[in-house]
């Protein structure tokens, strides 16, 4: 009984989505335009050249037609904005009378955007893969495709998890949208949404592997075309630590900010 509520959510925001088809061709039109940015630069880069830090330029415009594809699926960031504006304008509270787990109203909601536009994000992707004659490199092994799968589910979690911990700082620190917009930037940069991680010093590599952010789109965008198979395991089992460790601390931050809150805006 408890399931069925929350796939009554999901199912309204994918009805909810209907409503607001300007957000998803903004999305798609933003995809476009850093595909071909990358088209333009990496073509100049690769001019006279076979390889860049074992890139061909196929596979390249392939990591980026993949990752911009996760990163629009990720859509967490409405999630602490929406949090945010709620406590601060005073209606928060309308989460706290609902039957249902705050947490898992949010993650709910999350998976019914992503579903919505799982579909959209596809066919554009193959769009662009057309649009700009892109020889697609799509070669992971039969056998990791489930592991990828799952990879890519942990990732979009992990994000839900932490936008919806940042929300809820909002009960603290009151104003928080600076520090949301530098969050989105930065996670763009470490997740290898703006260039792959590979071409970053060593060094600095190996420090990203402990952190999550490594694992969410660099790394499955990595694996679909074909490279770092051997680290499969080791992204799932960090991810899946960070999500325990942070679910954890969403606890301890909820109960203790909690009644911090009077309802009345602030």
């Amino acid at each position: 009984m408890g399931l069925r509520k929350y796939l009554e959510i999901l199912k309204i925001f994918i009805k909810t989505q209907l409503a607001w088809r300007g957000d998803s061709v903004i999305q798609i039109l933003f995809s476009l335009t850093k595909i071909l940015f990358a088209s333009l630069l990496w073509g100049t880069i690769f001019a006279g050249r076979d390889k860049v830090a074992g890139f061909t330029l196929s596979s390249m415009m392939s990591y980026y037609i993949i990752s911009s594809f996760l990163t629009q699926l990720d859509m967490s960031s409405k999630v602490s904005m929406e949090i945010s504006q709620r406590i601060r304008n005073g209606t928060f509270s309308k989460y706290m009378v609902l039957p249902v787990n705050i947490q898992g109203y949010f993650v709910a909601m999350e998976m019914g955007i992503v579903l919505f536009h799982l579909i959209i994000y596809f066919i554009t992707s193959v769009l662009w893969i057309i649009v700009f004659r892109i020889r697609f490199v799509f070669a992971p092994d039969p056998e990791i495709v489930a592991g990828i799968g799952i990879l890519i589910l942990l990732g979009l979690f992990f994000m839900a998890q932490l936008n919806y911990y940042l929300g809820l700082l909002t009960l603290k620190y009151e104003e928080i949208g600076t520090f949301l917009m530098i969050k989105d930037n930065l996670v763009a940069f470490v997740t290898g949404s703006i260039i792959p991680l590979t071409l970053l010093p060593e060094r600095f590599l190996w420090i990203m592997k402990a952190f999550p952010f490594y694992y969410v789109t660099y790394l499955p965008s990595m694996l679909l075309i074909g490279r770092l198979n051997g680290e499969l395991g080791m992204g799932l089992l960090v991810l899946l630590c960070w999500c325990v460790i942070l679910q954890a601390v969403i606890h301890v931050t909820w109960q203790n900010y909690r009644i911090k809150y009077d309802g009345v805006g602030i």
